[in-house]
């Protein structure tokens, strides 16, 4: 009896110490899903402030915005929030939601997002939109690439304590951004073609289609990059 008492107290505090492990990670993966839950919500919510914009102010049949769109490109697939094609150019859009300060460098890998003082860095969306530029320029390889427009657009409350990058708007700004290209560059017969063609070769708008796009993701970078 006296010799199986302190194994007795071994196995308990073994038991003790497995149960914690195991409730710490569970409950790490449920913060990790949580966060990454409201970052596409917040996302949604950029995305759809955007589209309303551009609706209220650009309409066919010189505008046609098409939203949400995954298209084949290179080895995988690549998704682009909004795409504008219009007799003005065609507009590869990326939309990011935020608050807090944010610090910004248009050649830094990285941007930083610090909220109530703490600081989450993100991934550089010029970057993550030069990706989804180049795939338009392939599937519109009867443009030239001057008439291919990256815009990064940033919604909710959030402000630049760096110099805002070139092709980095406010929602704000957006119009104002738009409204400034005045010439024609692509015919009206031609925007219509253009328009057919990215509807072809989108993918349809599923779940599936977003979890193939992100699995695809992670297994190229480790992590989502859009």
């Amino acid at each position: 009896m006296t010799n199986s008492f302190p194994l007795i107290i071994i196995v308990i505090l073994s038991l003790v110490v497995l149960i914690a492990f195991a409730a710490g990670f569970f409950v790490g993966y449920a913060i990790k899903n949580h966060f990454r839950y409201r970052i596409r919500v917040n996302q949604n919510r950029g995305e759809a402030a955007v589209f309303k914009v551009i609706k209220s102010n650009f309409s066919p049949p010189q505008f046609h915005l098409l939203n949400n769109i995954t298209i084949p490109f290179r080895d995988g697939t690549t998704q682009i929030d909004h795409v504008l094609v219009s007799t003005k150019g065609i507009f590869v859009i990326e939309t990011k939601n935020y608050s807090g300060w944010l610090f910004a460098d248009e050649k830094s890998k990285q941007w930083a997002q610090v909220f109530y003082g703490v600081t989450h860095k993100f991934q550089n969306p010029i970057h993550q939109n030069y990706l989804h530029v180049k795939a338009l320029e392939q599937l519109f390889d009867f443009l030239p690439k001057e008439q291919i427009h990256s815009v990064v657009v940033f919604t909710g409350s959030a402000q630049f304590k760096t110099p805002m990058p070139k092709g980095v708007y406010y929602l704000h700004q957006l119009v104002e951004f738009l409204n400034s290209f005045q010439n024609d560059v692509i015919s009206p017969n031609r925007v219509e073609f253009c328009v057919g063609r990215l509807e072809c070769k989108r993918y349809e708008v599923t779940k599936m289609t977003d979890i193939q796009h992100r699995a695809y993701l992670a297994r190229k970078f480790g992590k989502s990059m859009g």
